[in-house]
């Protein structure tokens, strides 16, 4: 069987090309000052502004594990055509533009480009050299491309080709796709306990993916700078803290339609005893989803210690039955049907409206999303067989009935 990673059909590294675009640009605005600025797809595939105005432009090229860049690589000649004419755009010796290739190949020992590597202090002489040579690879190729830049170089002079020429750095072997996240987890997280490090990455990287297709549709014109960057990491990692827990779930909803009228589920059931209509009933549905799914985040991230949820429920349950006994303390056997519904509703209405807001019910002191108690709540009017709290005064004993008959 064809290996899909060697056929020569494969769009694989085509496909990674795309990917690592933003996964890359991600990385490289960690490691410049926070001051730089990046643009997708404006002048390269990424553009990385300084403070003061100049501008690096940058081609990046993923390529398959092992692949060399030589002196007639298309991948640093596109990049060329690229840069040259940007650079007699912008006033050729006035431009203020740097050119970067990004590249997982490795320059071959043998290729002139090996001087485009390492950028050390050169001399005009030196600068004139490398001018030279790059225009004697481009006379011996016989390419639409090589034309191409042939035309676009000529009418630059000696000492603009020279220039040109020396604006440009190849950085080979860059880190591979599948490498950024440890680096840029093991270089520019460390501030953030190593535990929690994956899942603040992966919740950064969905945000940065967002950001930047807003960028490439145009919903997004200005820049993302470093500082944006660096914020909205700080505000991530003070969600993974002993007073604080992630939010994931606030403002989402379940696949499908939500259906109030025929939901066997425990817990809406109890909703209809004391005769909740279905908009209410909906909300509740949802808080329930948000705070079971965000149990669920917070259980494969590890970040709850040692019965901690246990003791949170046991608080939920303790504050609701304080409030059960004042609500239901008029109540006796002889209380009539409408009675009892007022009161179900009465000790629900405090749940559902009140109990959100009170800080002594929060799981930490800085987690305040409604949805988590409120949704607890309804967690524990769903426990089986029987309910940990109850909205309807006789809930209980309609359950015990319940139980009996099907034995």
């Amino acid at each position: 069987m064809t290996d899909p990673l060697k056929d020569k059909y494969s769009a694989g590294e085509q496909g990674l090309g795309y990917i690592y675009q933003p996964r890359f640009a991600l990385l490289r605005l960690f490691e410049l000052s926070e001051s730089t600025e990046l643009l997708i797809e404006k002048d390269d595939d990424l553009d990385f502004i300084h403070e003061t105005g100049a501008k690096a432009l940058a081609s990046l090229k993923h390529k398959a594990e092992g692949d060399r860049l030589t002196d007639l690589s298309t991948d640093f000649w596109k990049s060329v055509r690229i840069w040259v004419t940007r650079y007699k755009r912008d006033g050729c010796l006035e431009a203020n533009l740097t050119f970067f290739l990004f590249t997982t190949a490795k320059v071959s020992a043998t290729s002139f480009l090996r001087v485009f590597v390492s950028r050390p202090e050169r001399t005009d002489a030196d600068d004139a050299q490398t001018a030279e040579d790059a225009l004697g690879v481009l006379a011996k190729s016989n390419s639409k491309l090589g034309a191409e830049i042939r035309t676009e170089i000529s009418p630059l002079d000696e000492t603009e080709r020279r220039d040109f020429f020396s604006r440009i750095v190849i950085v080979d072997s860059a880190p591979r796709i599948s490498d950024i996240p440890q680096k840029i987890m093991d270089v520019h997280m460390r501030s953030i306990q190593r535990r929690f490090r994956p899942a603040i990455f992966e919740r950064l990287e969905g945000w940065w993916n967002d950001l930047t297709v807003d960028l490439l549709a145009g919903r997004r014109s200005e820049a993302v700078s470093g500082y944006e960057l660096s914020d909205k990491l700080s505000t991530l990692a003070g969600e993974y803290t002993s007073e604080n827990l992630p939010i994931h779930f606030a403002g989402m909803f379940p696949v499908g339609e939500i259906d109030a009228t025929t939901d066997g589920r425990q817990f809406v059931v109890q909703l209809r005893e004391i005769g909740v209509q279905s908009d209410r009933i909906r909300n509740a549905i949802l808080d329930y989803y948000r705070a079971f799914e965000q149990r669920s985040v917070w259980a494969r991230e590890n970040v709850l210690v040692a019965g901690e949820m246990e003791r949170f429920e046991d608080r939920l349950v303790d504050e609701w039955s304080r409030y059960r006994d004042v609500v239901f303390e008029e109540l006796d056997e002889d209380s009539a049907h409408p009675t009892l519904l007022a009161a179900g509703r009465a000790l629900y209405r405090w749940a559902d409206l009140e109990s959100g807001n009170l800080a002594t019910l929060r799981i930490r002191e800085r987690v305040t999303e409604p949805y988590i108690v409120r949704g607890g709540f309804h967690m524990l009017a769903n426990a089986r067989p029987t309910p940990r709290i109850y909205w309807h005064p006789l809930f209980l004993e309609l359950v015990g009935k319940a139980l009996a008959e099907s034995k």
